[in-house]
């Protein structure tokens, strides 16, 4: 939302703003705009004279101002609708959509594109480290957006990516998400359709083969498909996949590239990415070029820090089928370490019992667990609930250490004697999880843990 109001203030139009907590570095960035900010959500923040009134999915009926905009009859609109009228209309738009790996590849292919000197505008639900922003919007005819598949606001339950115009499309894998909005997985397979629908026929579809959701939501696609994938029914084969502690490597169809990024889900984003590319016509040494110096996202196996031989990494990862990928990717990093998973149920998913049985076969891949009391839990009836102790039951009886602990800080307690030199402490929470990384490393510097 910050990065499109101030691409509007830049096209000349007056933008205000309202959120209910308003701090660095958005509020500054957006102040430097020439955005002006309202901290809490009065009816008097909107404009006598407001044309649009921009309405982000986080509000809902009751809010002071959302109410004002339906008393005075005001003309409101949603984020995504936004982007396709001021920013999608007219380009050729790279979506990149899937339960996993969408924030990876968006970034990844944005980079690629850059690289080969396409420089296109983008929007991606991260800050990747080559790049130092989530969203740039230019004068490029192309448009590498990440396609989300949650709801777009209170008035309009589509999913985001049903606006953004793909003329290319990545359809990563698709799960069962979003247990707030979706009921099953054949709803989340319906959306998926919806989107498929729309790309025109000179456009493209680079599908997961591997993946029969994939497949089988693409039966009705009226543009060109090209399925990508490791089976050897795929037609663009992802073959001769090799790992090391600095990256990974693998062929794809009769060019071998490198990537500094670790597991089989990242070599799939990067095969996913280097075809969109080649879509447009970018030259091979570009791409491997890319691939080579791409630097990764914040919070997507990210290093926080390492103390007493400790690493701590952070990790943005909340649905079994990541957790499970990472840790594996981890194991080939970091070959010999013990790794610990520490797990904050947090999502609207993960805090309801949808994955209770999913969580312990995707954790129990670490060599100890830590899972804390489910965020937010008044929200979620108690017959809805996940039950982390049980989790955390069944792991150990798979021979795995595991613990459950209230909060951050009663996990630090109980982990820190239990560290030697060479672990590795996975952190997993889509949200900041009271600061444990760096309440881990303080400890750590205090004299805590073994060496």
């Amino acid at each position: 939302m910050g990065a499109v109001a101030a691409a509007l203030r830049e096209r000349g139009l007056s933008v205000t703003g309202s959120d209910e907590n308003i701090f660095p570095p958005m509020s500054t960035f957006l102040e430097s705009r020439g955005v002006a900010l309202n901290n809490g959500y009065r009816p008097e923040n909107i404009p006598d004279n407001v044309d649009i009134v921009v309405i982000g999915n986080a509000m809902k009926r009751g809010n002071p101002e959302v109410e004002a905009v339906l008393t005075r009859k005001l003309y409101y609109s949603s984020l995504p609708s936004v982007l396709r009228r001021f920013f999608l209309h007219g380009r050729h738009n790279l979506v990149v959509t899937g339960t996993h790996g969408k924030t990876t590849t968006t970034a990844l292919l944005t980079w690629i594109m850059k690289v080969a000197g396409f420089d296109p505008s983008y929007v991606i639900g991260g800050i990747p480290k080559n790049l130092g922003r989530g969203a740039l919007f230019n004068d490029s005819k192309h448009f590498v957006i990440e396609g989300d598949e949650y709801d777009t606001a209170f008035f309009d339950k589509r999913s985001k990516f049903i606006e953004y115009l793909p003329e290319l499309l990545i359809v990563n894998n698709i799960e069962f998400d979003h247990a707030d909005i979706f009921k099953d997985l054949e709803q989340v397979k319906t959306s998926f359709r919806h989107l498929l629908r729309i790309v025109p026929q000179n456009g493209m579809v680079l599908l997961n083969g591997d993946d029969p959701n994939c497949v089988d939501v693409a039966k009705e696609c009226f543009a060109p498909i090209l399925e990508i994938g490791f089976s050897e029914n795929c037609a663009q084969q992802i073959r001769d996949v090799a790992y090391s502690s600095e990256g990974s490597r693998f062929t794809l169809g009769d060019e071998t590239y490198e990537l500094p990024l670790i597991g089989e889900f990242n070599v799939r984003n990067a095969a996913m990415a280097v075809t969109a590319a080649r879509f447009y016509g970018a030259q091979l040494d570009k791409i491997r070029e890319a691939l080579a110096s791409f630097e990764g996202i914040a919070r997507r196996q990210e290093l926080r820090g390492e103390v007493r031989g400790v690493k701590v990494i952070d990790d943005f990862g909340h649905h079994p089928t990541a957790i499970s990928q990472t840790l594996t990717a981890l194991r080939h990093r970091y070959t010999g370490h013990r790794i610990w998973a520490i797990f904050e149920p947090r999502s609207n998913t993960t805090r309801r019992a949808v994955f209770q049985q999913q969580l312990p076969d995707a954790l129990k891949l670490a060599d100890g667990v830590f899972i804390s009391e489910v965020a937010r839990l008044e929200q979620i009836p108690e017959e809805e609930r996940l039950h982390p102790e049980a989790v955390v039951q069944a792991i150990a009886e798979a021979g795995r250490p595991a613990f459950y602990e209230k909060d951050a800080a009663h996990i630090v307690d109980r982990l820190i004697p239990l560290l030697q030199a060479k672990d590795v402490v996975a952190v997993f929470s889509n949200g900041g999880f009271d600061g444990i990384h760096e309440k881990i490393l303080e400890r750590l510097r205090d004299g805590g843990g073994d060496d």
